[in-house]
């Protein structure tokens, strides 16, 4: 029954309309969602491969919401500092200048499928995620990161920043994207040894074991953090059942 009610979800949430303001999922991580979504595990909610923007709010209001406010510029690569100017141009109200990264909403079939996956973003430097679980049972697994940018730019149309500045603003952006792109084929590569068949997984390690290596083990300093993703989900398998036992105690 459970398994009939998660497929029932995942087709309602594939075959709908994407009604987001693109209508359709991000190059960069196209590759993610399609694999993901290949597995009866789990399906994808909602993605965004990171951009940059400037959007206008208005002016002397606290709370800042989407629909008080208007795009001025929007892309998904980095930017030119000509693309900010002109998007200036057009403020009437309290311009912002914002980079967001990658994130990517996966609702898994059960608890220990989204700690698998939290495992994976969290050893691929994406260590914003999280795990929530809903009051009709749907466990929905967050990809975040925490490289983020806001900034505010202009006041009441009335631009408060200098060339210099916006110069050096842009370039923060774009090496926060840089770090972006690497971020995400990083959880690729991690994913995609982490969903593999357990049989293929053994399969591989047994041709490892058999083949000799030979290389000069380089002195891990104190403070160096172990970022081997594969040995982070070995382990993780190893102890799912554990896991599985303490969380579930938990939320009862």
């Amino acid at each position: 029954m459970e398994g009939d009610t998660f497929q029932q979800w995942k087709n309602q949430c594939l075959n709908k309309c994407d009604f987001s303001k693109k209508g359709s999922v991000d190059e960069d991580i196209s590759h993610i969602v399609s694999f993901i979504n290949s597995h009866d595990r789990y399906f994808t909610t909602s993605s965004c491969s990171g951009r940059i923007i400037l959007f206008d709010g208005v002016s002397d209001c606290p709370d800042v919401q989407k629909r008080n406010c208007s795009w001025l510029f929007v892309t998904h690569q980095k930017c030119q500092r000509e693309d900010v100017v002109t998007g200036l141009e057009k403020s009437v109200g309290d311009a912002t200048f914002k980079f967001e990264p990658f994130v990517l909403h996966v609702q898994c079939k059960q608890l220990g499928d989204a700690q698998l996956l939290h495992t994976v973003a969290i050893n691929s430097g994406l260590r914003n995620s999280g795990i929530t679980v809903g009051k009709k049972g749907k466990i929905i697994m967050a990809v975040r990161s925490t490289h983020c940018l806001e900034v505010p730019l202009s006041h009441k149309g009335n631009v408060l920043t200098t060339d210099q500045y916006l110069d050096f603003l842009v370039g923060v952006a774009n090496q926060k994207m840089d770090e972006n792109l690497k971020r995400i084929e990083r959880f690729y590569e991690c994913l995609q040894g982490a969903l593999q068949p357990q049989e293929q997984r053994c399969s591989l390690k047994e041709e490892a074991d058999k083949k000799p290596i030979y290389r000069r083990r380089r002195k891990r300093t104190q403070d160096e953090p172990v970022t081997d993703c594969c040995q982070s989900i070995e382990k993780h398998h190893e102890n799912s059942e554990e896991e599985m036992n303490c969380d579930l105690l938990f939320l009862s």
